[in-house]
């Protein structure tokens, strides 16, 4: 990875740990599916008014909204709504990263060299040193809850990669744009159906008051920072590196968010939290740089009868 695109990364870092307090903050009024549907709404009425659609096939598009959007804040908003600390959150959130290394070799046949098994290991292992120490602050159904949100957040990646790798001259923002009008109708029809048709609409109204803004402020910083620039600058280095090259940076945004966390709402890590960041950085930094760029091996000859189509897709360089 180049040094330009390593500051790129550390950039999307940065914005994704604060991302978490903004959450927080918006949680505090907001039912989680209505927030979690309105974050993307209101970037989704622009994008599809005034951004050509990206030139990937559907399958990508429905695959990184589904997976990033639905999937991925429908769980995460719902385990911080429900008592997962906002710290913890951004930790065991970036379970992402070996959930979209695995999902690349299986699916995707990307290799791994050895120095990128090891340093995953080593990042995951700082991981657990932090959650060792954390899952005392947190409930069980919380902590499951936001490993299916990164579950699904490396479907996403996947999606993301795919779409990079077929028309790599797509604009990685109108990408980004444009998959935001996937969730949109799913999470306003599951809030509905869980919280009820005017909850959403009640608390939305309460936040323009002195006591509410901070609410708007934090779905500003969502869609602007969080979702805009943040995810558009990772979906741009999803399309030049392997998946498994830029999903274990994400394993840095703990280190932000504990951080954040610590200064803004007193969740103070414990000696053990601050040893397990310095693990995590460690270990990220060893598996993206011992990343490279290698062709897949050539697929044998397959033998398709007359008429059969072939809907194996071919290898991800």
């Amino acid at each position: 990875m180049t040094s330009r695109d390593r500051i790129l990364a550390l950039t999307v870092i940065l914005l994704w740990g604060l991302n978490f307090l903004a959450i927080r903050v918006g949680l505090d009024h907001l039912p989680p599916f209505f927030f979690a549907a309105l974050r993307f709404a209101v970037i989704a009425v622009p994008a599809l008014l005034f951004i050509p659609r990206p030139t990937v096939r559907m399958r990508w598009l429905l695959l990184y909204g589904t997976g990033f959007g639905i999937l991925q804040f429908a769980f995460l908003f719902t385990a911080m709504r429900v008592g997962m600390p906002t710290g913890l959150a951004s930790l065991v959130l970036q379970s992402s990263a070996p959930f979209t290394v695995v999902l690349g070799a299986l699916l995707l046949r990307e290799r791994l060299r050895p120095v990128q098994i090891a340093g995953l290991t080593v990042a995951v292992a700082g991981m657990a040193v932090i959650g060792w120490n954390q899952f005392a602050h947190a409930a069980l159904l919380p902590v499951l809850l936001t490993l299916a949100a990164g579950f699904g957040w490396a479907f996403g990646n996947l999606g993301a990669r795919q779409a990079g790798v077929e028309a790599p001259d797509t604009n990685p923002l109108h990408l980004t744009l444009w998959i935001t009008a996937v969730p949109v109708l799913p999470l306003f029809a599951l809030s509905v159906l869980w919280e009820g048709p005017a909850t959403g609409v009640r608390a939305l109204a309460g936040t323009f008051s002195a006591e509410g803004w901070p609410a708007l402020a934090g779905l500003v910083y969502i869609v602007v920072l969080g979702t805009i620039a943040g995810s558009g600058l990772w979906t741009y280095l999803l399309s030049r590196y392997p998946a498994s090259s830029v999903a274990p940076l994400s394993l840095l945004v703990p280190v932000v968010g504990f951080t954040a966390a610590w200064i803004f709402l007193d969740e103070a890590p414990e000696p053990a939290s601050l040893i397990g960041g310095v693990i995590v950085i460690a270990g990220a930094f060893a598996a993206t740089a011992g990343a490279r760029k290698t062709p897949p091996e050539p697929d044998p000859p397959a033998t398709v009868e007359p008429g059969a189509a072939r809907t194996l897709e071919p290898a991800v360089r």
